[in-house]
């Protein structure tokens, strides 16, 4: 009779390796891990892709996408129907009101006039938080949360911030900072879809 020892023994190795799966997929860029795996409610995001933002030489923030599964394309990102996450890591002090404002242009700089117009009642949400914000510092993070279905969270150092933005076009328009047409920083929108992080 054939044992069944190797066959146990194979599955134990699955389970113990397990845990180690996602620490594969962690992701660092600028001195900041990224874990493979996030979760935003009752979703198990994977990590897409993770970058830097540079203005010029100076480093501003590292940045990663997370999804419930991996993609290559900016219309996948934009898809409404799925949930989605943005964590992004300060590595400089900056005001606050300064990177609501950068925000704020980048959406307009890549958004259809009409389809902004729809984003204006969460872009003036945004404005506001980080107006209250006063100032982010080296090493504080923020997470951008969307759920089908809800909306838009911004989740600051791990606390939820402001109101919940509830149109699905702002969220379009939020993404289209990073991955649109005249992305805030080429490199970076190439890592976060899955490219060498820069």
């Amino acid at each position: 009779m054939r044992s069944r020892f190797p066959i146990s023994l194979f599955a134990s190795l699955l389970v113990l390796a397990a845990p180690f799966t996602a620490l594969a997929q962690a992701v660092e860029t600028s001195g900041v891990k990224f874990d493979g795996e996030m979760s935003v409610g009752a979703n198990r995001l994977v990590l897409n892709g993770a970058g830097t933002r540079y203005k010029f030489v100076i480093k501003v923030y590292a940045a990663a996408l997370y999804g419930p599964a991996k993609v290559s394309t900016p219309e996948a990102v934009y898809d409404v129907r799925q949930p989605r996450a943005m964590k992004i890591v300060m590595l400089r002090d900056i005001n606050a009101s300064e990177l609501g404002r950068l925000f704020t242009n980048g959406m307009q700089d890549n958004t259809a006039r009409e389809d902004f117009a729809k984003a204006i009642p969460g872009t003036l949400k945004l404005a506001d938080l980080f107006a209250a914000r006063k100032k982010l510092v080296a090493g504080d993070n923020f997470v951008i949360d969307y759920r089908p279905g809800t909306g838009t969270r911004i989740v600051i150092n791990g606390k939820p911030e402001g109101e919940l933005i509830e149109e699905p076009e702002f969220y379009v328009a939020l993404m289209k900072i990073w991955l649109g047409k005249a992305p805030a920083d080429y490199r970076l929108k190439d890592a976060l879809l899955g490219g060498k992080p820069n």
